[in-house]
């Protein structure tokens, strides 16, 4: 059984973001998802952009959750109690 690229030490890798501001490392020669963004100047070993993703990628929930977290922090309603997570305000 061959070993999948992503656990190749011997792999140049590039780091990826997406619009949730979410990383994940990508080997240098698969073309780049759908939804997702090279990082330009990010390239080298496992190790090296691994290091880059644990610098950066210091806050993992996702950017809609922080915003919404942000926007209920200021909001009137945030210490009335009238609070929905962004699942139940799309239910309604």
């Amino acid at each position: 059984m061959s070993a999948s690229c992503f656990d190749r030490e011997d792999e140049t890798f590039i780091v990826l973001v997406n619009d949730e501001e979410q990383y994940s490392i990508w080997p240098h020669w698969k073309a780049v998802p759908a939804g997702w963004r090279a990082i330009d100047g990010v390239k080298g070993d496992k190790p090296t952009v691994l290091a880059f993703v644990e610098r950066t990628w210091t806050d993992m929930r996702p950017k809609s959750l922080r915003d919404w977290m942000a926007q209920q922090e200021g909001s009137p309603s945030a210490s009335a109690g009238g609070n929905q997570t962004p699942a139940e305000a799309t239910a309604d």
